[in-house]
């Protein structure tokens, strides 16, 4: 009997089994490591095999989509700001003073990388735009975080920035990206015949973000050291920033004439905020004793953003084919 369409789909269903599972059963220590070296190697095969689909055309469309990739930065780097600030007066007295700060935190984020772009891969984007949209944020991030730090979290702070960030972007994102682009002449036909193999990394990769990131949220005391009232609070925080956050990002990609291609990657590259460069950060803008309260609110809307957008990601991809438009051209042509 087929399924309602009122019904979540098996990949969602995984998802929220992660999110069980990883509450009743985080994963910790040894066996931690090993899923982080797994999520490490699937995040790296899946920009392998994206370098060796797309076409030299395909990337450098995206590299010059910069109407795409201001738009991304804006809602990344000022939209979120600003709503931390506006918000701050009507919804500091919700929180502890340290978890607020974890919100402002949260504000001034990067943008994630791996997500962001297996999400839009699933949804059928514009892949080549997000791909360096994704990645140009998490890179400018590591300069731009402190300073709005500064401004927006500790005014007058004394903020710094650990460049091992950008080391680790370049060795596990963009180095394979590159190599599976120059072995395109002779892998590509191989990865266009077995589309499923992409597919799969892409969902993959998701479900081991998840699993792995909310077991150390769990670890760390998510569960034991906030009261109900607080994390209701908290959640419905960081559900009113993305709610906020979506709808501005789709509206205004929809008002500026955007094809369908490029609003996915808007909306899903410029809604997102990193926990795997925010916790090292972190660590760097603020004292230990501070650390934890400040990250839980990352924490959460981590979770929140791959659960919401995974759905999105589904919704959109049930959209009838058709021909590709003005830059997703060059994604055409990349898998052809």
């Amino acid at each position: 009997m087929a399924r309602s369409r009122f019904l979540p789909d098996n990949f969602t269903l995984t998802l929220v089994g992660m999110v069980v599972l990883a509450s009743v059963l985080p994963v910790s220590g040894v066996m931690a490591r090993v899923f982080d070296g797994l999520t490490t190697a699937a995040i790296t095969l899946l920009f392998f095999l994206h370098g060796a689909r797309l076409s030299r055309e395909a990337v450098l469309a995206g590299i010059t989509h910069w109407r795409l990739h201001l738009l991304v930065l804006a809602s990344t780097f000022v939209l979120f700001p600003l709503l931390g600030l506006a918000l701050q007066p009507v919804l500091s007295p919700l929180l502890p003073a340290g978890l607020f700060v974890g919100v402002l935190y949260l504000c001034v984020l990067p943008s994630t990388v791996q997500s962001s772009i297996a999400l839009t891969s699933m949804a059928r984007g514009n892949i080549p735009a997000a791909v360096c949209s994704a990645s140009a944020s998490t890179l400018l991030g590591v300069f731009i975080t402190p300073l709005l730090v500064n401004l927006v979290v500790v005014p007058g702070g004394n903020a710094g920035a650990s460049l091992d960030a950008i080391g680790r972007i370049f060795l596990q994102l963009l180095a394979p990206f590159v190599a599976g682009h120059l072995l395109r002449p002779w892998i590509g036909g191989f990865v266009k015949r077995h589309a499923t193999m992409l597919k799969l990394v892409d969902q993959g990769s998701i479900v081991l973000v998840v699993y792995t990131a909310f077991s150390a949220a769990v670890i760390e005391g998510l569960w034991r050291n906030v009261s109900l009232v607080t994390l209701l609070a908290l959640l419905f925080i960081c559900a009113l920033l993305l709610t906020v956050v979506l709808s501005v990002t789709t509206w205004v990609a929809r008002r500026r004439g955007f094809s369908t291609e490029d609003e996915i990657t808007i909306v899903f590259c410029g809604s997102k905020k990193s926990l795997a460069s925010g916790a090292p950060m972190a660590k760097v803008l603020f004292a230990a004793p501070q650390v934890g309260a400040i990250l839980l609110p990352v924490m959460l809307f981590h979770q929140m953003q791959l659960m919401v957008c995974a759905l999105l990601a589904q919704r959109y991809a049930r959209r009838p084919q058709v021909a590709a438009p003005v830059v997703a051209e060059a994604t055409t042509r990349a898998v052809s």
